[in-house]
């Protein structure tokens, strides 16, 4: 498989036609809609369109059901910033400055930023899909079970950085978000946890649910005591980002875009975890870190940013060796293989026209989502506007069908509603969300590759430093904890010190 520019200029022409638009541009709506209602995801938005594969041509399909999975990228920023919905994980971090920006009067700016941050990503992003695909794709064939877990436990080192001034509260939360993605049935062995036998948990905690239930039960939970009437009661400051806005993400979005893009051609890398990390190193590189997690738009533009470009970085292991990087991309390889087509090396000989119309296709799409949600940024922003006793049912609402649609379990909801009194509880207590959020995303893969790991290794603990890559990602999460830890003590003697002269 190598570049040809015939090919590619090809695509376009072919991607430029009338009836792929229009599929493009129906696939960027859905897409949208589907990041922003909480808890559906473009998984599932996928695998109910997958029979259209048997009435429709395979490019206009296929150009569709990717349209859907980036779109829901730009989407699931909305109810994250506008009302602190995470509907993914990968857009928590989006909602730790989003939501405070949209409680400050700045909603506007921040979803502004959100869609042109998604929009640089997405298209650095497919740049390098376009050019390297090749050569990247090697990258995630290096990868095995101890360079994922070194990865995976420097993402997990962040729970320092994201506890804020509350370390140990913060390490409490990580080890709730471990003990919670334990429950159910063990990952190599099938073998039955903390389930007190009861089938319901066999099944696992759904992280979904953990998420509503913390971020959007809890936050609802909290303005009832307050009896606010509306999350923003005063007069919206801004529609869209200023120049001084986009002074300060610019950096933020190419830095999350390389990040984002790398990771994402790790299959099981998803963009919860690319998500969390680009906005941890967009906090240590700012020099108003102290603005993040308070406010800081460079802090929505981190996360968005990373969130698109981890998409379309998954693209790469999917063509070029058939590999989906995520439950998304897998089904998405359901729809190449229900026609008959297998990615890989040959589809790009075989079937080079499909290829680079879906690659072209995707150039489009983005240019689309930027033009559909630019316009309403206004209008999402005017939500939290809305009276808090009709938007609060309306979230709580939301919520609950949000955690139901995800497996259809009446359990979900109960676990939903459960993790909301808990968040509740999390933040009257000033215990830090995040760290618990990252810690149940992160627990399986983590679980995983270290017992797969230590079989290889005939239970050695070295083989994390005798093979480069895993040495690489194991030092870089030791200086990273050292680093934290750090900062935390210097902090806090500098705030001893100033308390002892006052």
């Amino acid at each position: 498989m190598s570049f040809s520019w015939s090919y590619l200029l090809n695509g376009f022409s072919q991607a430029f036609t009338p009836m792929n638009i229009l599929y493009a541009f129906l696939g960027s709506i859905v897409g949208t809609l589907v990041g922003v209602l909480p808890g559906i995801g473009p998984t599932s938005a996928i695998a109910i369109l997958l029979p259209l594969t048997t009435i429709l041509p395979p490019i206009p399909a296929i150009i569709m059901m990717a349209a859907i999975y980036y779109g829901a990228m730009y989407g699931g920023s909305t109810t994250a910033i506008v009302v602190n919905i995470p509907g993914e994980a990968s857009s928590v971090p989006t909602a730790m400055d989003g939501y405070q920006l949209a409680r400050q009067g700045r909603g506007g700016p921040a979803l502004g930023i959100a869609a042109i941050s998604s929009f640089v990503a997405g298209t650095l992003s497919l740049v390098g899909l376009t050019f390297f695909a090749p050569l990247l794709a090697n990258v995630a064939l290096a990868f095995g079970p101890p360079e994922y877990f070194a990865l995976m436990f420097m993402a997990l080192s962040l729970v320092i950085s994201l506890s804020g001034k509350a370390l140990l509260k913060g390490l409490i939360a990580t080890a709730l978000g471990l003990l919670v993605a334990m429950i159910g049935l063990d990952p190599l062995t099938g073998e039955a946890r903390l389930t007190f036998g009861s089938v319901s948990l066999m099944a696992g905690i759904n992280f979904i649910s953990v998420i509503i239930g913390l971020f959007a039960i809890g936050e609802v939970l909290v303005n009832i005591e307050r009896a606010v009437a509306a999350i923003y009661e005063n007069k919206i400051r801004d529609w869209l980002p200023t120049l001084e806005d986009l002074k300060h993400s610019w950096g933020a979005m190419w830095r999350s875009s390389i990040i984002g893009f790398f990771l994402g051609l790790l299959p099981g890398c998803s963009p919860a975890v690319t998500t969390f990390i680009a906005y941890d190193a967009e906090k240590k590189i700012s020099k108003r870190s102290h603005l993040f997690g308070h406010g800081a738009i460079e802090g929505v533009a981190a996360a968005e940013g990373a969130n698109n470009a981890t998409c379309s970085g998954g693209f790469v292991p999917l063509f070029s060796f058939g590999i989906p990087s995520g439950p998304a991309l897998a089904v998405l390889l359901g729809g190449f293989m229900m026609y008959g087509l297998q990615p890989g090396p040959m589809l790009f000989k075989e079937n080079p026209d499909l290829v680079w119309t879906v690659i072209a296709s995707m150039y489009l799409g983005n240019l689309i989502l930027l033009i559909l949600n630019l316009p309403l940024v206004g209008l999402w922003a005017r939500i939290a506007l809305i009276p808090f006793p009709i938007l609060g049912p309306m979230i709580i609402l939301f919520s609950v069908i949000g955690a139901y649609s995800v497996r259809f379990l009446m359990f979900d909801v109960w676990v939903a509603l459960l993790f909301g009194i808990l968040g509740y509880l999390m933040r009257k207590l000033g215990f830090p969300l995040a760290p618990m959020v990252l810690a149940t995303v992160l627990a399986q893969m983590l679980e995983t590759s270290l017992k797969q790991s230590l079989v290889l290794s005939s239970g050695s603990p070295l083989i994390f430093f005798t093979r480069p890559i895993a040495a690489a990602f194991m030092f870089l999460a030791i200086i990273m904890i050292v680093w934290g830890l750090w900062l935390q003590f210097s902090g806090r003697s500098a705030q001893l010190a100033a308390d002892e002269s006052d």
